[in-house]
């Protein structure tokens, strides 16, 4: 009875999506009421992130029976949308999320694993089989697990990795390389597995390697990033033993969490701000099962500023100093866990089947240490992104990078930018500020007005 009632809320009040480019000078406003669901603002919120769009601005309202929030947005160019198609794809994707969260899209506690500590699991597709790694993160560990995957004739086509406090997780997909479809046979895929939890173990690595299974078309591929290092617990912070690497901690984002009175918990974050920010932040709110009901985002040149009213799926807002602290850990590490560590390194070359596995030796040879990677195929060609530092966590020796372009070629490897070093801290504001009486007005009009 309660499904049919919601059914026929839903077809009384049926979603709008608003896309306005005349309301703000500098950015396109997409404005979307619906009737409200759990999961709705992520869902969202990742439609405009696989879109590459930039949110510069977000206002979020999900108080009661109603979902109401305004996005800033521009394209990578830091332009409006004008594109009619985009805008149009804009409308429908929104539409159709806010109208029905489709089950085999939905984000749930069962679509990870409880600890997923040095683990493999191994998911045949149609197009590629879906490879995700997690474990202890080590200089060459990428270039010792795309030797492997050579050695057994997979061809890795598309990849992202992600490092974070002494773990590394990555979703690979691959194909056969004598093929190009997905590896189904299941021994072959057992000797996939077998292989890499070795490799993943390593030689001072206690824990033990599992095999997972994750269904494919599920989550995205950073969606899943971030479920297998929030599951891996990656946001405990522990000291690795024998870097000497100096942590500036001014660097580090800037997370607050307080109750007030009885009703929500605010969180407040300043950081530097970067491309799906705002993502991430969802997503780890997400999966801690908190329920964001009002929020605001603000960005500026090199900030970003988000302030969040949250309770907890339950009704209640933050309890105990414990569950506190482990907010407060929880949403610097989704804030960290992109951030852009490193030289960047472009690889732009003809893609063939072990390249990936000569870049990254090369890499090692040359004492790199891959903090983050993103691995693009698309019509023979490889754009493959890497971000590096030497062994110790500090920038590159210039002298190292101009070796290693001469090895792979000038033309192929293109040097992006540093970004290790990050601006001065911002100066702290009294939490609320943005919101100012958001309690006292909490109509479509203060949205509009914000808009």
């Amino acid at each position: 009875m309660d499904e049919e009632y919601a059914k026929l809320i839903r077809r009384l009040n049926p979603p709008r999506v608003v896309i306005d480019n005349d309301a703000c000078e500098d950015a396109t406003v997409i404005q979307v009421d619906s009737v409200n669901k759990h999961g709705i603002l992520l869902k969202v919120v990742q439609v405009l992130t696989d879109m590459n769009l930039v949110i510069t601005k977000a206002y979020i309202s999900s108080d009661g029976d109603w979902f109401m929030d305004v996005f800033n947005v521009v394209d990578q160019d830091g332009k409006k949308i004008r594109d009619k198609e985009v805008m149009d794809y804009i409308q429908r994707s929104s539409s159709s999320v806010s109208c029905i969260l489709i089950p085999q899209r939905l984000e749930s506690n069962a679509s990870f694993a409880p600890s997923l500590r040095g683990s493999v699991g191994v998911m045949p597709s149609e197009e590629h089989t879906a490879i995700e790694l997690t474990g202890t993160d080590r200089p060459g560990l990428l270039s010792e697990v795309c030797a492997v995957l050579t050695d057994l004739h997979c061809n890795v086509v598309n990849a992202e990795i992600w490092t974070h406090n002494t773990r590394a997780a990555a979703v690979v997909h691959v194909t056969d390389d004598s093929t190009g479809c997905a590896i189904k046979d299941p021994k072959r895929l057992s000797t996939i597995r077998e292989l890499l939890c070795n490799v993943l173990k390593g030689n001072a690595d206690s824990k033990t390697a599992t095999m997972t299974l994750s269904p494919p078309g599920v989550t995205s591929r950073e969606r899943r990033l971030h479920q297998i290092m929030f599951a891996d617990r990656d946001y405990e912070r522990v000291e690795r033993a024998g870097l000497a690497r100096f942590e500036d901690k001014s660097s580090r984002p800037h997370v607050t969490v307080l109750n007030i009175e009885r009703d929500y918990t605010v969180v407040s974050m300043r950081s530097k701000d970067r491309p799906k920010l705002l993502f991430d932040i969802v997503c780890t709110l997400t999966d801690m099962e908190y329920v964001v009901f009002h929020g605001m985002v603000s960005t500026g040149r090199m900030e970003a500023y988000q302030e969040f009213y949250i309770r907890h799926v339950d009704g209640l807002p933050v309890s105990s100093d414990a569950e506190r602290e482990r907010v407060v850990q929880c949403l610097e590490a989704a804030i960290e866990r992109r951030a852009s560590e490193g030289l960047e390194l472009v690889l732009c070359t003809e893609d063939r089947v072990g390249l990936l596995s000569d870049i990254t030796r090369i890499f090692r040879e040359n004492s790199l240490c891959i903090k983050r990677a993103e691995i693009l195929t698309k019509g023979g060609k490889a754009k493959d992104t890497f971000y590096v530092t030497d062994v110790t966590g500090n920038p590159v020796d210039p002298k190292i990078i101009d070796s290693i372009c001469r090895q792979i070629g000038q033309t192929k490897l293109q040097v992006k930018r540093d970004s290790i070093l990050s601006p001065k801290p911002p100066q702290e504001t009294t939490m609320g500020y943005i919101f100012g009486n958001l309690f006292k007005a909490r109509t479509f009009k203060l949205i509009r007005s914000y808009s």
